[in-house]
């Protein structure tokens, strides 16, 4: 399925929603990280929760998502292992060497890797206007995640596992185009959180989990797996599906803006002049890019 060179206004909305979603997921986990849950048991909790969800879902509503081909499997070993599941190691592991504003930052070098990557395997057009929306969505994310705010302590470790973590986070644009060249959306958010799922269980921490137990924070833990895990990537997928990867992962920058917004809207963040700035870069390159 080769995305259309004029894609039709709702592929872009079902980005920006997908990116939006995962900007709000602050108000599921500062919850869960206050009642002892680690970074890496939230991130078990999303893959896991969201392979158990869709799995029954779909077993209910159409069973065809689950005949795929065996040859096609390691595009969903792609999606949902080294991507979903690496991508969220490094960024966490980023989080300890460095601060949040830095990690933030080089986790958003992943549209830079989506555009060079596209260019090479789909020969996607390398234009003046993604070049300019991608430099906005940079500078606009680099501004919203304090990195021009003060002195930041940055280590070489830290710097290539958050790299590293932008890599691995452009490659769900890139596994998901293969595997959206057999199947649809659907089929291919499925399957992503089949390997998933099952291959978070080696970051299992079966006390932490414990506090799950209690009826308010398996509520939280519901409301992330479905409002800003299941939900924004059956609608990035979907999007990506008429849309081209490089587009949509520029696009997707939108998130660290909503993130920020909420912050401010939720839990009475100050908004700084300088966050506003990042905040109308981000916007502006995703207006290019219309």
């Amino acid at each position: 399925m080769k995305p259309k060179t004029t894609a039709p206004v709702g592929a872009y909305l079902n980005i920006l929603l997908a990116a939006a979603l995962w900007g709000v997921i602050g108000i599921w986990n500062r919850t869960l990280m206050a009642a002892g849950l680690s970074p890496t048991s939230i991130v078990l909790v999303r893959n896991f929760g969201g392979c158990v969800l869709l799995a029954a879902i779909f077993a209910v509503r159409d069973r065809r998502v689950f005949a795929v081909k065996k040859e096609h499997l390691k595009y969903f070993f792609g999606t949902g292992v080294v991507s979903i599941l690496l991508f969220t190691c490094c960024y966490f592991s980023c989080q300890k060497i460095c601060s949040l504003a830095v990690a933030s930052i080089l986790l958003y070098t992943a549209p830079s890797f989506v555009v060079i990557l596209s260019a090479i395997l789909w020969r996607e057009p390398v234009t003046k206007k993604k070049l300019a929306a991608l430099a906005l969505t940079l500078v606009g994310c680099a501004l919203v995640c304090g990195v021009f705010a003060g002195d930041l302590s940055v280590s070489l470790s830290g710097v290539l596992l958050g790299l590293g973590a932008g890599f691995f986070y452009a490659l769900y644009s890139v596994f998901g185009r293969y595997a959206l060249a057999h199947y649809d959306s659907m089929t291919v958010t499925v399957w992503t959180f089949l390997f998933a799922g099952p291959a978070s269980l080696v970051l299992l921490r079966p006390a932490e989990l414990t506090a799950l137990a209690q009826p308010k924070l398996a509520l939280i833990a519901a409301a992330m797996v479905v409002f800003s895990t299941v939900l924004p990537y059956l609608f990035y997928t979907k999007g990506l599906s008429q849309v081209e990867a490089s587009k949509a992962s520029i696009m997707a920058s939108l998130e660290p803006v909503v993130a920020a917004l909420t912050g401010v809207l939720v839990f009475g963040e100050p908004m700084s002049a300088l966050t506003a700035a990042g905040i109308f870069c981000v916007l502006a390159g995703v207006y290019i890019l219309r």
